[in-house]
């Protein structure tokens, strides 16, 4: 289980490097395996590359080697996604992280380029993030595969397609040592189930340890056990994503006691409504007192 780390703001939403310190181990104490900084849920396209250097040394700096930490180096733009994932493994970061690029809609051979042009420059195990919801393109498993079995250092892909069937073919035709992850916490049981070997994770900023068991109980074969905790918190799950990530879940730390601050336009904050579902389905969950 790695979580996918919120960026915590001060109030004049500036980065608050000393709250993402306290943060990162909150988390590690919680059950996360390693951290994703600065992806998705960290609002990567409104923080921008310096911010994200001094975001990524806080963040090593706090964990001291504690568990692996991923930076999201990737852009949408191939040039500037090799310099700066060069910059970024400089700094001692244990893997980069690059998303399929959004916008530009390339074609399965542009993509293939692209990340084997980032793997490529730099001497670091680096993931694939296929997110077709956000990218608005789908990268195959015919070119995760292409990329697996052609470039060394590119071992694992987060997964958030929702596309079992592509999830079961790469999960089947992966060479050994290949992880595929989950982007998608609902996606997590099903996905282990083909082959996935865990996740990178939102719920697990507010429901670490219980999230955290039920990996583990999946992976270890106890099925049972694994459905009866993803049942319990599927509800908060789907409540999570209810609007755009990750405007719900720095709501939920902040209803936890933890506060990380607001979101950079263009994510605003939840509206009374969002919040009083939230904090209705976290109380049935357990979650919050």
């Amino acid at each position: 289980m790695i979580t996918a780390m919120v960026t915590p703001f001060t109030p004049e939403l500036e980065l608050d490097l000393p709250r993402a310190q306290q943060l990162a181990l909150k988390l590690l104490d919680e059950g996360s395996d390693g951290l994703v900084v600065c992806g998705t849920t960290g609002e990567s396209p409104t923080v921008f590359y310096p911010q994200k250097l001094d975001l990524f040394r806080a963040v090593i700096e706090a964990v001291d080697g504690r568990a692996p930490i991923i930076a999201n180096a990737g852009d949408n733009c191939t040039a500037d996604s090799v310099a700066f994932a060069q910059e970024v493994a400089a700094l001692g970061v244990d893997a980069i992280m690059a998303v399929v690029p959004y916008y530009n809609k390339p074609p399965q051979e542009g993509l293939y380029r692209h990340f084997r042009a980032i793997a490529e420059s730099v001497d670091l195990p680096v993931f694939l993030y296929n997110i077709p919801g956000r990218s608005a393109i789908n990268m195959t498993a015919e070119t995760t595969l292409r990329l697996a079995h052609d470039v060394e250092n590119i071992v694992g892909v987060k997964e958030a397609s929702g596309n079992l069937g592509q999830v079961a073919e790469i999960c089947h035709n992966a060479p050994d040592g290949f992880e595929v992850v989950s982007g998608n916490d609902a996606d997590t049981l099903p996905m282990m189930g083909l082959g996935a070997t865990g996740v990178i994770s939102v719920v697990s900023h507010i429901a670490g340890v219980r999230f955290k068991e039920m990996v583990e109980a999946s992976a270890s074969g106890d099925h049972t056990r694994a459905l009866r905790i993803h049942l319990e918190l599927l509800p908060l799950m789907n409540t999570l994503f209810m609007t755009s990530n990750p405007i719900l879940v720095k709501k939920a730390l902040e209803l936890q006691g933890f506060s990380v601050g607001g979101l950079r336009l263009p994510l605003i904050e939840a509206t009374d409504e969002q919040t009083a579902e939230l904090e209705r389905v976290m109380r049935h969950t357990g979650v919050l007192a």
